[in-house]
């Protein structure tokens, strides 16, 4: 008894009621024992999606070339290369796919036959490094048994071909191909990609970001590191009038007001009254819509226009109000409203004089210029209680919150959206919040805890200091996601002159390729050895200048290379995305993605090429991963368990 201290045995006695036995206890650690040997899992990284629906579609259905990796493994020359292509559109789209077929193909009945027994060995391939009971968990339904057998049966076994066959007859005789074949291609997505990572930024600029969140929310195993354009929809959700504006702005900016009004049913008809009755006769040139000519409604241009500049106006008043509040935010440069001097017609910045493009502000008192006038006032508590009662939006920001965080270590990677602040000789910056000083993860775990706070804390003294951290986060010099010294929005509207519209970067990009600084970061956080990387989104990669998204000789991988069509001229690509799986590192570049129709009627894909960034010796396994850990706990606790039965300690439950 001695051995055995009283927390132990309280730990080990609760244990038993779930492993009752020996025979239960053991069985469970020769289970979990077997399972450390599998390979591991396949992870798949994406980031800066930007709403783009479409694209982000044929990446998660595609693996980023996962899929077709898989049916090259599996097939190798036995088909041709135009039968591959059907194989892989096939399970990428089977309902488009198989409309597709049935208006063209003449012997439905040998087309079910020949595509079910490839489907079949690509998903037994799939499922071969799972349990059957995970296999088991991710069969739909209406098919498990039906699928069960299919996977386990041996066809080349004289006892059993002719069970197996007679299977695949008899869904066909029945009229149920259509389905399983559709049941093959889901499951085969989902086991083929084990689980998501999603780096940041999924709204703005492109149209459907709520639709994206409708599919991560289904996803089978999805992790997300908030972007800077995630966490401001986040503060405002929460309530943050700042984060509330900006979401309207960058919305009416790209002729997305749709997404607020139909995506998630939020009243803007008060912004629309104050914008005409203020601005009627204002052109509010320098408030032109950045919009796609066939997503957007001309028609719609003028009065989104006066609303997006009405919008404008009451951010920087309250963005204002932030800064005057919070002197340790060290913004107060960017107070630009009271430097404006509308009989000279100029703005001082930055100590220069520059002309203003616009000069007509009707609800700015001069005497108080970061005063809402009446309207205003009257506007934002309207639309501030549209956001804080928008049941899906709501939704979709919990979402964020519980699968979320500013960074993640997973499998002896990190991951995060932006940056790890720093000075230029290479040290971690130190940042004042509230009062006390914090530099690298500290800085990351203050930030995250306040931004949940603004969120869910029911005291209003802490909920409002979160709201304002989720503003911080957004668009300070020192917030991780955004890694700027400055975001010139008030000068891009108002100042013909570029060279105040630029936005240094922070220091870390510039020290990228330093192998001294990248290791200090992942030591930081508790990361080492080579195999370690840093995942990183945020800044486009332009490919077509000949930029490498490897940096530090493939310590480091930026894989934001331009998902939003804003960005692809710059660029050159549509993105880069990333694949971790057993054997190593591989990066997929892609091209702009057309449509699914073509996608669907020409197999074209939009991985243009692979890079591979590291490949292992000895194949990774579940033993090597965080879940291994986690299992290899579970086998000592189990072990201490059987002792303690075999020791007479405790006494087992028949």
């Amino acid at each position: 008894m001695e051995k055995y201290r009283e927390t132990d045995l309280r730990y080990l006695k609760s244990l038993a009621n779930q492993y009752p036995t020996v025979a239960a206890a053991a069985t469970e650690i020769i289970n979990l024992q077997a399972i450390l040997s599998l390979p591991k899992g396949t992870e798949h990284f994406i980031t800066d999606i930007h709403g783009e629906y479409d694209q982000f579609q044929h990446v998660i259905r595609n693996g980023s070339g996962a899929i077709k990796r898989k049916i090259e493994e599996e097939f190798g020359n036995a088909i041709s290369a135009g039968e591959k292509k059907a194989i892989a559109t096939l399970i990428y789209y089977p309902e488009q796919k198989l409309e597709q077929v049935l208006k063209t193909e003449e012997n439905m009945e040998d087309w079910y036959k020949v595509s079910l027994y490839r489907l079949i060995r690509i998903c037994k391939s799939a499922s071969s490094k799972y349990t059957r009971s995970k296999v088991r968990k991710a069969l739909p339904k209406d098919f498990a048994y039906v699928i069960e057998e299919l996977l386990t049966g041996r066809p080349d076994v004289s006892d059993q071909e002719a069970y197996y066959n007679e299977i695949i007859r008899s869904v066909i005789r029945t009229g149920r191909a259509p389905e399983l074949v559709i049941a093959f291609c889901n499951l085969i997505r989902r086991l083929v990609v084990d689980h998501l990572h999603v780096v940041g930024d999924i709204f703005d600029r492109g149209p459907y970001p709520n639709l994206i969140m409708d599919t991560l929310m289904q996803h089978h195993s999805v992790d997300i590191q908030w972007g800077n354009h995630d966490i401001y929809w986040m503060g405002a959700a929460a309530g943050s009038r700042p984060c509330i504006c900006n979401a309207i702005r960058i919305s009416a900016k790209y002729g997305n007001l749709n997404l607020l009004e139909d995506g998630y049913g939020i009243n803007l008809v008060p912004l629309a009254r104050l914008a005409m009755g203020r601005y009627d006769k204002d052109p509010c040139t320098c408030f032109k819509l950045d919009y796609r000519e066939d997503e957007y409604d001309v028609r719609d241009a003028m009065l989104d226009e006066k609303m997006h500049k009405a919008i404008t106006v009451i951010q920087f008043k309250l963005e204002g109000q932030m800064i005057m509040r919070h002197p340790e935010f060290g913004m107060d440069e960017r107070l630009l409203l009271d430097k404006i001097n509308i009989e000279k017609g100029t703005v001082c910045v930055e100590g220069e004089e520059y002309p203003m493009k616009d000069l007509n502000f009707p609800t700015i008192d001069w005497e108080h210029p970061y005063e809402l006038s009446s309207e205003e006032e009257d506007v934002m508590e309207r639309i501030t209680q549209a956001f804080l009662n928008c049941e899906k939006l709501q939704r979709h920001v919990r979402f964020l919150f519980t699968q979320g965080s500013l960074y993640k270590v997973y499998n002896g990677n990190l991951l995060y959206h932006g940056c790890v602040p720093m000075n230029e000789d290479g040290t971690f910056t130190r940042v004042n919040v509230y009062g006390k000083e914090y530099s690298g993860k500290a800085l990351y775990d203050v930030l995250e805890n306040y931004a949940r706070k603004g969120y869910y804390a029911i005291d209003p003294g802490e909920k409002k200091k979160g709201l304002d951290i989720l503003w911080f986060i957004w668009e300070n010099q020192n917030s991780p996601v955004f890694g700027k010294a400055k975001m010139t929005t008030f000068e891009r509207y108002f100042i013909a002159d570029k060279a105040t519209h630029q936005e240094p970067k922070n220091p870390y990009y510039r020290l990228l390729e330093e192998e001294e600084v990248v290791n200090r970061i992942l030591s930081e956080f508790g990361l080492e050895g080579a195999e370690a990387h840093i995942i990183n989104g945020h800044i486009p990669v332009e490919a077509k200048r000949g930029e490498s998204p490897v940096k530090c000789g493939g310590k480091l991988l930026i894989i934001d290379g331009g998902f939003s069509k804003a960005y692809q001229p710059k660029t050159g690509i549509a993105g880069y995305t990333l694949i971790y799986n057993s054997y190593g590192l591989v990066l997929a570049a892609h091209e702009p993605f057309e449509s699914v129709e073509k996608a669907v009627q020409e197999g074209s894909d939009i991985a243009s090429h692979t890079i591979l960034v590291q490949h292992v010796v000895r194949r990774k396994l579940v033993a090597d991963t965080d879940i291994g850990r986690e299992l290899r706990a579970s086998i000592r606790d189990l072990e201490a368990l059987l002792q303690a039965y075999r020791d007479g300690i405790l006494v087992e439950k028949i």
